[in-house]
């Protein structure tokens, strides 16, 4: 696959773990896209954790309005800010138990703020990786945390981030779910597509 999308990679805008704290946050039930056009001016607006702490959460809430949730995801930011601010020093966690003890960070975001802010491998298990994995019969489970052990055992541990990748981009590009380009796919041969059961 790496051959068919050597430019794999996250498709967020970022500068630094911060930004991809926020920006990962944004994307749950919204589109990169989205996510990417609010935060073009968001981080101009808010440069360091504290100044997220510093704003009334109703004027965040306005700025992140389109991404969907936005009260909640203000809220999660806004805490999580605070920790990494008193808990954190300022900075970013760059270890997964200090990344999922802020509000709004599960094991998934966790492992993307590693893997691409850091360069510390993990695996993203949104949902293009659960589907592809269950279809190529790397796993049954459509569990997150239960698929990201198992692919833990398959792959091996310094590509467990460009696997995300790979993955994301073929089930974005490619093998979408409700109309799969079967007749162009690279790794057809490996596909259990209509095996499986949702």
């Amino acid at each position: 696959m790496l051959k068919a999308y050597p430019d794999a990679r996250i498709e967020l805008d970022y500068k630094n773990p911060l930004e991809l704290l926020v920006a990962t946050v944004l994307s749950a039930q919204c589109t990169d896209v989205r996510v990417n056009l609010v935060t073009r001016d968001l981080f101009k607006k808010y440069r360091k954790a504290t100044d997220y702490t510093k704003v009334p959460q109703q004027d965040l809430e306005e700025d992140i309005k389109s991404t969907g949730f936005f009260r909640n995801k203000a809220k999660n930011i806004q805490s999580a800010c605070k920790d990494v601010t008193e808990k954190f020093k300022g900075k970013v966690p760059d270890n997964l138990e200090d990344l999922t003890s802020l509000a709004g960070v599960g094991r998934k975001t966790a492992n993307v703020i590693l893997g691409n802010a850091y360069g510390i491998p993990g695996i993203t298990t949104d949902t293009h990786v659960i589907r592809l994995s269950r279809l190529l019969g790397l796993s049954v489970n459509t569990d997150p945390v239960k698929l990201e052990f198992d692919l833990m055992k398959l792959i091996p541990k310094k590509d467990w981030t460009m696997f995300s990748h790979l993955l994301i981009f073929h089930g974005r590009r490619l093998c979408i779910a409700r109309k799969p380009g079967c007749e162009n796919c690279t790794i057809r041969k490996y596909c259990c597509y209509g095996l499986l059961t949702a």
